[in-house]
């Protein structure tokens, strides 16, 4: 009798392990199918995204602004020189000249806050030997050589370009002086550049939305918008002066400040 009674709890405890051994693969296979579903909606919600970002239409337009202006500021460069045997010499010569360009800039109606005389710049100058037959046979220092620039600054562009183009007194008096040309600039550019921006940005809008109205869509929210490179260049020069990375023209009086904006909108 009593080893019928432990056979029988041998039996019910081996029931037992047996469902519980069931209820763990049953939990174990849930587990898997509901992270299978979790995986599913996630690819699937991904593959929707793309779908739709893909499917996105949009319209895009170029707008450009332009303005001719005038420059209100010149400035204007020269450079004198003078040699001599000895360094002092020839020091002495150049502080004598820089003194005969100032009286004469001063004497044609330019100011001592619009000149500013750079430093001097000084080397030795060489002059080639050769023997009694032509044969080169090497060189000696014969001297020194000096320069010194000086620029003029001023918003009187009339006046700087008559002095610019009329050095002759110079010249006559002994001056070593060379001229180049004026430089001519605008003082109030980042105005200018705010103001065409806005205009450009106005333009490239109202192209979208003639597009838009003449296509039957309807515009959504702004997606990009892209600001194009400043060109500077001389009035009725054209677009051959463009730059890639922007022109700047220094060398005309009269100019053309050009720039374009790129808006690209979502349609509804």
């Amino acid at each position: 009798m009593l080893y019928t009674k432990y056979k029988g709890e041998e039996k019910e405890e081996k029931c037992i392990e047996n469902n519980n051994e069931k209820k763990n693969r049953s939990w174990i296979t849930a587990l898997i199918i509901g992270l299978s579903i979790v995986a599913s909606c996630a690819v699937l919600a991904v593959g929707l995204s793309r779908f739709r970002s893909e499917s996105v239409h949009t319209i895009t337009a170029t707008g450009s602004a332009s303005v001719n202006f005038e420059s209100d500021l010149i400035i204007w460069r020269g450079t004198f020189s003078a040699q001599d045997y000895t360094s002092k010499a020839a020091y002495d010569k150049i502080k004598n000249d820089a003194a005969v360009v100032r009286k004469y800039l001063l004497d044609n109606g330019i100011t001592e806050d619009e000149i500013v005389f750079n430093s001097v710049d000084i080397w030795k100058t060489y002059r080639d030997i050769y023997d009694d037959n032509g044969n080169y046979i090497g060189r000696e220092q014969d001297g020194y050589s000096l320069s010194q620039s000086v620029d003029v600054t001023s918003g009187d562009i009339d006046k700087v370009e008559k002095i610019s183009r009329d050095i002759s007194s110079l010249l006559e008096s002994g001056v070593e002086f060379e001229s180049q040309s004026p430089e001519y600039y605008f003082t109030g550019l980042d105005d200018l550049k705010l103001s065409l921006i806005e205009q450009a940005t106005a333009n490239a809008k109202e192209r979208i939305d003639i597009m838009a109205a003449n296509s039957g869509a309807r515009i959504g929210k702004l997606r990009n918008s892209n600001l194009g490179v400043f060109q500077i260049t001389a009035t009725n020069s054209g677009t051959s002066s463009y730059s890639y990375d922007g022109a700047f023209d220094t060398s005309s009086r009269n100019k053309t400040a050009t720039i374009t904006v790129k808006l690209e909108y979502d349609l509804k």
